[in-house]
């Protein structure tokens, strides 16, 4: 390993990564160690450029809508509205006249004869008759303009926080918690979680929650004495049980099979009963079995281009290589704990495909990196997804032959549909690319199962649709691109998204510039045109989640891991803003747990 910024003309990139040359030339971009500090730095110039850039198109579009409001004639403005604002929080009530007359006529039914009375009159003490004292019994129904989010419970992770809390959303009150520093992991980055299937979730329902580690905290540019040298480990996979009164650590999936994988969490909806995580600093996606934790295939990807200059190394193209890994005969452990395995030294941020490219984001094999960093499952289980971000598309895997996998679709608007697979041996498959268009992220299948979607983010800014109906994964083409005229450059930006109940309507959480306030799009999925957008939510919105019912999405905003934060309520029969609940911030997902298996297929199972 090269030391600190001391810049290295060759690098073996690790776990069979390609053997590549890097040109320090002027205009070349060499593979060199940078600290969190200069990413931060870095990152901060680039957002402020990004919002000044931003700030200055918002005032162009302001100018020339005022010019045109000018040029027409005068029209009576709209009546004021008595909606509530954005920032308005819920009410929740907490007792009605009725609940308090039961109470007192259920005390003065009691009479002189109460248990108390007498043992007061046995024990000798003087004893007056006085008032009787009303008691109260509470209503903790909570309501959000008279209307109840019903009887659902959302699970949140807190990221930096450590930890991971549940919310009846019936009462707003939280369920319980669990805050992994209790249990020795002093880096518990809580990112993404799935909840399996619980017929009564306020009694217990059992959850995956995978946690980062390393230098991952260290990203955020917050004050801290930890450093890059100092930084634990951390990258663990948590099975948790919430048994009705508070959270119980099962399992950790990662000192049990040696997979420290960190990213996103996907529970099979077909039976519920095996989950992939996928992480994209290691390119490793595992599915593991629900009880046994048995691993049942792990695939890493692996990137080789065709220019060694990291500037040019996805859009000039190069060979994506899948390949099965399998654990140490002996131990029967894989060797991938912490951070061992690590291509860069810390996650790819929303448009961090970027900071890879100029060298911004470090570590021991950057130009192997694909950017496989989620799986998800199509509504009946019969095929599983891989995102690759750089590459810009999605591996289709086949779980009836053991996570083979059967397709490559590419979503770029300029490219081709798919690329070819290639089989080498009975482990190892290929694809080559001649271009890539655009770096993507993130990806879902309708709840139908007609159509597969993901944001091809960055350079060409756009949300693009694949109709699936075909049982040949093979046969599945383009049908449709999301645009909107707003997103230009990488700003706005189409990120998570979940679909309607009867999957007619498609929302999108649209990132804006930090520290702009995002918000949420709604796509009519017959036609694919932007019905409405819901603008200045908050800051970092992230992935939304729908109530089983339909008639609620609720999508958390981070602040990025600092400022404002809180949990969207948008009601899907309006799809409008109805009200926002309190959080502590740092959240990267949301899950309602589900009631039914059925319930699956609407989950973070089916779409990232």
């Amino acid at each position: 390993m090269a030391k600190r910024n001391k810049p290295t003309k060759t690098k073996k990139p690790q776990h069979g990564g390609p053997n590549v040359k890097v040109v320090s030339e002027v205009g070349k971009l060499p593979v060199a160690r940078k600290s969190p500090d200069d990413f931060v730095r870095r990152r901060t110039q680039v957002e402020e450029k990004d919002h000044a850039e931003f700030q200055t198109y918002l005032a162009e579009k302001k100018e020339a809508e005022s010019r045109k409001a000018r040029a027409s004639a005068p029209v009576a403005a709209p009546p004021k509205s008595r909606g509530m604002s954005r920032r308005t929080m819920l009410n929740v009530a907490v007792g009605t006249a009725g609940v308090a007359e039961a109470a007192v006529l259920g005390y003065k039914a009691l009479g002189g004869g109460s248990v108390s009375d007498h043992g007061l009159r046995h024990a000798g003490a003087d004893y007056a008759e006085t008032a009787r004292v009303v008691r109260e019994v509470v209503d903790s129904r909570a309501d959000v303009r008279g209307q109840s989010l019903g009887n659902w419970v959302a699970l949140l992770p807190t990221k930096l926080g450590g930890g991971t809390y549940a919310i009846d959303l019936n009462s707003n009150r939280v369920l319980a918690s669990i805050w992994y520093w209790n249990y020795g992991d002093y880096n518990p980055i809580s990112h993404h979680l799935c909840a399996f299937p619980s017929a009564d979730p306020l009694h217990g329902f059992e959850f995956v929650n995978s946690t980062q580690g390393g230098q991952n905290s260290l990203i955020y540019g917050m004050p801290t004495p930890v450093t890059a040298e100092t930084a634990p480990p951390g990258t663990n996979i948590y099975r948790v049980r919430f048994d009705g009164t508070q959270m119980q650590l099962i399992e950790n999936v990662s000192e049990t099979t040696g997979l420290g994988l960190g990213v996103h969490v996907t529970v099979n909806p077909k039976d519920a009963q095996s989950y992939f995580v996928t992480d994209g600093q290691k390119d490793i996606a595992a599915c593991f079995d629900r009880t046994t934790s048995q691993v049942k295939a792990a695939l890493r990807f692996d990137w080789t281009p065709n220019v060694p200059e990291l500037r040019d190394a996805w859009i000039k193209g190069g060979t994506l290589t899948i390949k099965k890994i399998h654990p140490d005969p002996k131990t029967g452990l894989y060797d991938y704990r912490g951070t061992k395995g690590n291509k860069i030294d810390w996650e790819m941020v929303p448009m961090g495909e970027l900071f890879v490219e100029e060298g911004s984001t470090p570590g021991d094999a950057p130009l192997a990196l694909t950017g496989a960093d989620g799986t998800v499952w199509h509504p009946e289980g019969r095929w599983a997804a891989t995102v690759v971000r750089l590459c810009g598309g999605i591996c289709i895997l086949d779980p009836e032959k053991s996570f083979e996998p059967a397709a490559f679709l590419q979503f770029n608007k300029d490219s081709q549909d798919q690329y070819p697979v290639e089989q080498i041996d009975k482990d190892t498959w290929k694809v080559v690319f001649d271009k890539i268009h655009s770096p993507g992220h993130e990806i879902g299948f309708s709840p139908d199962g007609k159509f597969l979607v993901m944001m091809n983010n960055l350079r060409e800014n756009n949300c693009s649709i694949f109709g699936c109906t075909d049982p040949d994964p093979t046969k599945w083409r383009k049908i449709a691109h999301v645009e909107d005229p707003l997103w230009r450059g990488k700003y706005p930006n189409p990120f998570h998204m979940v679909f309607s109940l009867d999957s007619s309507k498609l929302y999108l959480s649209i990132l804006h510039p930090s520290p702009a306030f995002s918000g949420i799009m709604v796509v009519d999925t017959k036609t694919w045109t932007i019905i409405k957008e819901i603008q200045g939510i908050g800051p970092d919105l992230q992935t939304p989640a729908l109530t089983y019912d339909g008639k609620y999405v609720l999508t958390p905003f981070s602040g990025f891991q600092r400022q404002s934060s809180g949990i969207s309520i948008i009601d899907t029969s309006t799809d409008t803003l109805i009200g926002i609940l309190p959080s502590n911030g740092g959240h990267h997902d949301c899950v309602i747990v589900p009631t039914k298996l059925e319930h699956m297929k609407h989950t973070r199972s089916c779409t990232l």
